[in-house]
């Protein structure tokens, strides 16, 4: 089964929407503050509409966040598994590499003693 690829859009409407209830704000609230209408706000969140960069420095401003904190893949439950899928694959590598290397150090030991 393919992997879901993480959409932007997908990524900037979670983080928003995480950021926006940590601050306590309703999506009105945030809209004022951010100089923007709630509707578009509303549209953001729900991935229908992206933002320019000016807007998405006012937003961030209003959340009292950095701007690329709106983009934090690892934010996302598709982040958090992308990243543990990303931990488990290293291991399994670094444990592969381990193993190679003793089986021919191994090897080679053998060689030597015969």
């Amino acid at each position: 089964m393919p992997k879901k690829m993480l959409n932007i859009r997908d990524i900037l409407a979670h983080n928003l929407k995480e950021n926006r209830k940590k601050c306590g704000f309703t999506q009105e609230k945030l809209a004022e503050k951010a100089g923007i209408s709630a509707h578009y706000l509303a549209m953001v969140e729900v991935s229908k509409k992206f933002p320019t960069p000016e807007m998405l420095d006012r937003i961030a401003q209003a959340l009292k966040i950095e701007t690329y904190k709106l983009f934090d893949v690892s934010t996302t439950p598709e982040g958090a598994l992308l990243h543990l899928e990303q931990s488990i694959l290293n291991n399994i590598e670094q444990l592969i590499n381990i193993t190679i290397k003793q089986a021919i150090a191994n090897e080679f030991k053998n060689c030597k003693e015969n």
